[in-house]
């Protein structure tokens, strides 16, 4: 999956989609792969799935980064994202 990382962010949060991509506000800042390990984390916690199941294939230094998760299908990924981002609004 693509997803388009916002550092130094207040909170982790999702931030709801942008197109075809995933945004995401990460806490850390964006430096010496701070941001990248908030962002696995994160991603680790809401698929339910271990840190070292997600890899960051490219982007490692940008924004915009491709995502690989396995021990999850896309569907079942796709649910708890939409869940969640549902979650998100009712809060605000």
């Amino acid at each position: 999956m693509t997803v388009k990382v916002v550092p130094g962010s207040s909170k982790t949060c999702l931030a709801g989609a942008l197109g075809s991509m995933l945004k995401v506000k990460v806490a850390a800042a964006a430096e010496k792969g701070k941001a990248n390990e908030c962002l696995v984390d994160y991603l680790a916690d809401l698929a339910g799935i271990r840190k070292n199941a997600i890899t960051i294939l490219s982007g490692q230094t940008s924004p915009i980064k491709q995502i690989r998760m396995n021990g999850i299908t896309a569907d079942t990924l796709r649910q708890q994202l939409n869940a969640k981002l549902s979650g998100n609004k009712k809060h605000e």
